[in-house]
């Protein structure tokens, strides 16, 4: 099969000069928000949002930035329940949310053993988060806020200018609270509505899961589903470049391997936006 399900970017920013630009990109970036009043807006929409089930899973690894991101990952509005993997032993910071520990298998094998685990059922919405990436204040009650006031079915937060993003239609867009799409990626964050979530799980036994986010691309347009990505509350995934811990040849070719009698968006149609949303209309 032709490899049309491969970005072509590896989303590499770790020249100097790609990072300095970046920086500076950032910093306009942040003006252009502050003038579009996107916090303030996106604040309004978190203050008025019905009470929301929340399970975050992740997996991590000896020496991960999870732990900072905790705090991030809690609410005073909606119920949260975080339940998280370890491939070693549990990392002390994040002992009372550790429901497995020494996995060994691959990303999403691990995630259904952590999603077994939770005992959190009748959830609204699951995140699914990396143990690499950095969250803004504010972050969950914004974003889940944002997914529910604009209908999303799946959903990621937009990535920083200095994100290593294998698909730049993640990269954040400047005075936008959200942009709906036809692609959604499998991380650093992806979340999932109960919807979308009563289809999808288990996740399929894979180890990289490359293709796996096409795959859903495609059954979310079948089912009518809205994805999206949410640029108010970018995300920072600046610590790893995309695959540096792994043969992307394996992932490539049990991608290959996947998608051979399955579905999935082209990734020429992956950057597609179908809307942008500046303000919430009243």
């Amino acid at each position: 099969m032709s490899e049309d399900y491969l970005s072509g970017d590896a989303g590499d920013v770790t020249h100097p000069w790609r990072r300095a630009k970046r920086a500076l990109g950032e910093l306009a970036f942040e003006a252009l928000d502050r003038a579009a009043l996107v916090a303030r807006r996106a604040d309004v929409v978190a203050r008025s949002s019905p009470r929301q089930r929340v399970l975050a899973v992740g997996v991590y690894r000896p020496g991960s930035l999870l732990p900072q991101a905790v705090n991030r990952l809690g609410s005073a509005h909606h119920e949260v329940r975080l339940a998280f993997g370890a491939t070693d032993a549990a990392d002390p910071a994040l002992a009372a949310h550790t429901v497995a520990q020494h996995l060994e298998g691959g990303k999403f094998e691990n995630l259904n053993r952590v999603l077994a685990a939770a005992a959190f059922p009748d959830f609204d919405w699951l995140l699914v988060v990396d143990d690499d990436l950095r969250l803004p204040a504010h972050f969950l009650d914004r974003f889940v806020a944002l997914c529910q006031r604009f209908d999303l079915d799946l959903a990621q937060p937009a990535q920083s200018q200095r994100s290593h993003s294998a698909w730049r239609v993640t990269r954040r867009r400047p005075a936008s609270l959200v942009r709906e799409t036809r692609f959604v990626e499998i991380g650093p964050l992806t979340a999932f509505g109960r919807r979308a979530a009563a289809e999808l799980l288990p996740f399929p036994e894979l180890r990289f899961g490359w293709g796996l986010d096409l795959h859903w691309a495609a059954l979310a347009a079948e089912r009518r589903w809205r994805l999206g990505v949410v640029d108010a509350t970018p995300v920072r995934h600046e610590a790893a470049t995309v695959g540096s811990s792994y043969r992307t040849d394996d992932a490539r070719a049990e991608a290959a391997r996947f998608l051979a009698d399955r579905p999935y968006l082209p990734a020429a149609r992956a950057g597609d936006v179908v809307a942008t949303h500046r303000r919430v209309d009243r």
